[in-house]
C-alpha cells in the first residue's frame, strides 16, 4: 500500500510539472492547500476519489493515468526503490541514517545508492539460501497446507473462470485451449528447442510471449500443464519472490492452478461424487477422464477429497533408491520425517505399498495393499511409473473404514509395517547378519544433492547469463 501510494504521488508530480503548474496552482484548481497536496505527492496521504477526479481533471489526464502502477520515469523509480529497500528488515536492522532522495542528490548518486542497496539484498538473500532454510520453508508450507486440506478454493474459481471464458465444457483441455487462456491473458504461446538449459519455460513479460519446449517432445500433454503454470504468475499476481518461502509458495500455487484449469473442480467433483456413489473411486479412471498424468490426478484428488468428498487421505510420490520425493497426509498416515519435520529424502517402510509395488513383476496394473501401521490399518492404490531419470510409485490411501468407496476394495495384499521400530524392516535377518557382517565393502553411490548448496540467482538455479540471451534472441527475431 505504501508504495502504491508512492507511485500516486510521483504520477501527480510527474504530471503537474508535465502541465507547468506549481502546487499552489493546483492546489486553487482543486480547493486543497498546497501543504496537502505536497503530503499526496510524496506518498505520505492518500486522496479521496472525488480529490483524485478533480486532480485529474486539472491536470487533462484520467484517474487510470493517474493509478498506473508505473514510476512516470527513471528519477522517479530509483526514489520509490530507494524507499523500499530502506524500510526492509535488512536496513532498519543497521541502525543507519535514512538517506532522502532531495532535489541536490544527482541521478547517479541515486542509481549508486540504489545500486549499493540491492546487491547487499541480493548477498543477503545467497547467504541464508542454505538447504536447511529451504527445508524449514517447505515443511511450514506443508503444515498450512494440511491445514487447509491441500485445499485452496480461491484458486478454483480463479482456473474455473479462465476456462469457462474459452467456451471449453468437457472433455480433456485441448492445447489449442490453452492457447486460447493465453491469449487472454495477453500472452501467445511460442514452442522454441533453444530454451536455457536451466528453465522449463520463459516468459517474456515485455513482449507478451511464453516460450516452451517444442510440441513433439514425448509426453506432451505436460506443455498444458508447463503453459498454464507460466500463466499462472500472471493470474495470482506474483513477483519476483525475495525469499525460498515465497518462491515455494508461488510453485505450489502454480502448480494447483494448473491443474484446477486441467481438472476443473465442479466437473471434477462431480466426477468423484459419482464415483463415490457407485463405490468405484479409481485415481486411473480419474486420469483418463481428464487426460493428465497420474500423479496430477491423484494430487488434485487430494485437493478436494476432503472438502467435497468427505475423505481424509494421504499421497505419497517415492523414487526407487532415493526414498519421498513429494507426500502430503491428513488421515493420521504418519509420514517418515527428519527432526525438523521434513519428509523429502526420507525412506518409507519397505512394507509399505510404496516400496513393495516396486517388487511387482507386473507394473502396469494398480497395485492395491492393505497395510496395518502403529496409527492403524490403510488402504492403498499404488501406481509407478518411470521419469526422465528415476523409477517412481504414486500412492493414494484411505484410512480402512473409508476403504469400501474405492476400487480394489477387496483385495487380499496385507503387510504389517511396526516402523518406526528399526525391527520392522532396517535390522537385517540375524541369520544374514551373522553370515555376511564384516565380509563386504561396498561403494557407496553418493547423491550430488548432499553437498550441492541450494541453486542460486533471482529465480533460484536458472542462469541469467543464459535466459537474458535467450530473450535478446529470440526478441530480435520477432522483430
Amino acid at each position: 500500500m505504501a508504495t502504491d501510494m508512492m507511485i500516486l504521488g510521483k504520477r501527480i508530480k510527474h504530471f503537474r510539472i508535465t502541465a507547468g503548474m506549481t502546487l499552489e496552482q493546483l492546489g486553487d484548481a482543486v480547493g486543497v492547500v498546497p501543504s496537502q497536496l505536497s503530503l499526496i505527492e510524496n506518498g505520505k496521504r492518500e486522496p479521496k476519489l472525488s480529490l483524485l477526479n478533480a486532480i485529474a481533471s486539472s491536470l487533462s489526464v484520467t484517474v487510470p493515468e493517474l493509478l498506473s502502477t508505473e514510476a512516470p520515469d527513471r528519477r522517479s523509480e530509483l526514489e520509490i526503490e530507494l524507499d523500499r529497500l530502506q524500510q526492509s528488515e535488512l536496513y532498519t536492522a543497521l541502525n543507519l541514517p535514512t538517506v532522502r532522495s532531495t532535489k541536490g542528490l544527482s541521478d547517479e548518486a541515486l542509481e549508486a545508492i540504489v545500486g549499493l542497496h540491492k546487491e547487499m539484498e541480493r548477498r543477503s538473500r545467497q547467504s541464508i539460501a542454505t538447504p536447511e532454510e529451504a527445508r524449514r520453508a517447505n515443511t511450514e508450507l506443508q503444515a498450512i497446507m494440511r491445514e487447509k486440506n491441500n485445499y485452496l478454493p480461491e484458486l478454483d474459481e480463479l482456473a474455473e473462470d479462465l476456462v469457462k471464458r474459452t467456451g471449453h465444457e468437457t472433455g480433456a483441455l485441448m492445447h489449442r485451449t490453452v492457447a486460447e487462456m493465453a491469449n487472454l491473458l495477453g500472452f501467445e504461446l511460442i514452442f522454441v528447442d533453444d530454451l536455457p538449459s536451466s528453465a522449463r519455460s520463459v516468459t517474456d513479460t515485455a513482449n507478451g510471449r511464453i516460450y516452451l519446449p517444442p510440441a513433439s517432445i514425448p509426453g506432451g500433454h505436460g506443455l498444458r500443464a508447463m503453459a498454464l503454470q507460466a500463466m499462472a504468475h500472471r493470474v495470482l499476481g506474483h513477483e519476483k519472490p525475495h525469499t525460498y518461502a515465497e518462491f515455494l509458495k508461488q510453485r505450489l500455487e502454480i502448480n494447483y492452478f494448473a491443474a484446477a484449469c486441467l481438472m476443473p473442480r465442479s466437473r471434477s467433483v462431480a466426477f468423484l461424487q459419482n464415483a463415490k456413489k457407485e463405490r468405484n473411486i479409481a485415481i486411473e479412471d480419474f486420469r483418463d477422464a481428464f487426460g493428465v498424468t497420474h500423479e496430477a490426478a491423484a494430487l488434485r484428488f487430494t485437493n478436494l477429497a476432503t472438502e467435497h468428498l468427505g475423505l481424509r487421505t494421504h499421497f505419497l510420490r517415492v523414487n526407487q533408491g532415493e526414498g519421498i520425493f513429494r507426500g502430503y497426509a491428513n488421515d493420521g498416515l504418519r509420514i517418515p520425517a527428519d527432526a525438523n519435520g521434513s519428509i523429502e529424502g526420507q525412506v518409507v517402510c519397505r512394507k509399505w505399498p510404496a516400496r513393495v509395488a516396486f517388487e511387482r513383476t507386473n507394473r502396469t496394473n494398480e497395485f492395491y495393499q492393505y497395510t496395518d501401521t502403529p496409527g492403524g490399518t490403510f488402504w492403498d492404490s499404488t501406481q509407478t511409473g518411470t521419469g526422465e531419470k528415476e523409477v517412481f510409485s504414486i500412492s493414494v490411501g484411505v484410512p480402512f473404514d473409508d476403504a469400501k468407496w474405492f476400487r480394489g476394495r477387496d483385495t487380499d495384499n496385507r503387510e504389517v509395517s511396526t516402523c518406526p521400530n528399526e525391527n520392522c524392516c532396517k535390522v537385517p535377518a540375524e541369520d544374514l547378519t551373522n553370515r555376511w557382517s564384516g565380509k563386504a565393502w561396498p561403494s557407496a553411490r553418493m547423491h550430488a544433492h548432499v553437498l550441492s548448496p541450494l541453486p542460486s540467482g533471482t529465480f533460484p538455479g536458472v542462469d541469467d547469463n543464459e535466459l537474458f540471451a535467450f530473450l535478446e534472441r529470440h526478441a530480435n527475431a520477432g522483430a
